[in-house]
């Protein structure tokens, strides 16, 4: 094994699915994972002993606005840094930088800018590529998604969308029940392009025909859209049961009761994926801040518009994961893979990520056993080290 390897001992080792005890992680320089192989039967001279910690995948918010006063539609690099460093600080080592619904210019410039951003580099989680949430939607189930500003789904338009994110567009939510959503559904798996269905009245019937047509799962499952009636599935009964459908949960416990994530785990197991839906407000006091074209008032952590929507959540994905391995009584790796690997499949990348393996990119989380994030890696890169926290004042206000 190369000389220019780094090695890595941690108490426990989380390999592929299952705990190796008193473990060495070996980083070739392309960072990627060389070897994973208990201490015992190791043979490197210069091991960097981590201590008495858990090494785990680094975890994927695959739905993300903003945090720590920065948002995805400032279409800034120093906004989308800013962003990617305190991610990092919470164990997340790669997000979907996710737009929300506003005028055309604005959501172009925010997709231009996640493209170059992400060709640049930034300190800390990487950018996996842009997520559109929006503006092909429904008035009921809008949510803090202006109205005036929702458009017909065109061809030629999501093509406009593709061209603008110079290929990095990775995921479109959408209504089915919009005329031409069952063609633009179709296009878009064409050009390799996750569909998730959201904001949305449809029918079980107009979800089924959906998922038939190619897409993906349904966008923060229980919140804006048709709801589970005994006699309606709706949109939620639909996406639950379909066997290829990945199923976003917002477990914040404000967005969903514990109890709803728990019959949505019990039907969806490991295709219930965790995000946050994080808004600039994350880790930010209480007050006012703007998500797309609303004000948005934050009150004891809570994102609300004017009318009484929520508007996105002030969650992070380190207590996402400490809640439902709470609420759902599962041990830590199951909780922790539904925010590594479930995402990385969503988004058809678990070759890479979502799990520490040989080949896979040594994209990793040193974990205290009081569930404090130590370190942060990104493709064999350290991110973030708790011991020298820089300063990272809000930058975006």
């Amino acid at each position: 094994m190369g000389s220019n390897h780094q090695h890595y001992r941690a108490a426990r080792v989380l390999k592929d699915e299952q705990w190796l005890n008193d473990g060495v992680v070996s980083v070739a320089a392309d960072g990627t994972i060389a070897a994973i192989e208990s201490y015992c039967v190791s043979k490197h001279s210069h091991i960097t002993n981590l201590g008495n910690v858990s090494l785990l995948p680094g975890m994927i918010d695959s739905h993300v606005h903003g945090a720590k006063g920065c948002d995805v539609m400032d279409a800034s690099h120093d906004s989308l840094n800013h962003m990617s460093r305190f991610f990092a600080s919470q164990g997340v080592t790669g997000f979907v930088a996710t737009t929300v619904t506003a005028p055309v210019a604005k959501i172009r410039a925010a997709l231009q800018q996640i493209a170059k951003s992400k060709h640049a580099g930034v300190d800390g989680a990487s950018i996996l590529g842009s997520y559109l949430e929006g503006p092909y939607f429904t008035e009921k189930h809008k949510g803090a998604h202006p109205t005036e500003w929702f458009r017909a789904l065109s061809i030629e338009e999501i093509d406009n969308w593709i061209s603008y994110s110079d290929g990095e567009l990775i995921t479109v939510a959408l209504a089915p029940e919009k005329a031409g959503a069952l063609k633009a559904i179709q296009h878009l798996k064409q050009q390799g392009i996750k569909v998730m269905l959201g904001h949305t009245d449809a029918s079980f019937d107009q979800v089924q025909a959906a998922f038939d047509a190619g897409a993906d799962g349904i966008v923060h499952c229980y919140n804006g859209m048709r709801g589970l009636h005994h006699r309606d599935p709706g949109v939620v009964g639909a996406g639950l049961c379909h066997p290829n459908s990945f199923v976003e949960i917002i477990a914040d416990s404000h967005h969903v009761h514990p109890t709803a994530v728990d019959v949505a785990h019990r039907c969806c197991q490991s295709r219930l994926t965790l995000i946050t839906d994080a808004m600039c407000a994350t880790h930010m006091p209480d007050g006012q801040y703007r998500l797309g074209e609303f004000i948005v008032t934050v009150q004891g952590a809570i994102a609300m518009t004017d009318s009484g929507s929520l508007a996105g959540s002030t969650l992070t994905m380190p207590i996402a994961v400490q809640n439902i391995q709470r609420w759902l009584n599962l041990s830590l790796e199951q909780a922790w893979l539904l925010a590594s690997l479930t995402p990385a499949k969503s988004l058809g990348i678990q070759d890479q990520l979502g799990t520490l393996a040989v080949g896979k990119h040594a994209s990793m989380v040193a974990l205290s056993s009081d569930f404090i994030i130590l370190k942060t890696w990104v493709k064999g890169r350290l991110v973030f080290d708790a011991v020298s926290i820089p300063n990272q004042e809000a930058l975006c206000i």
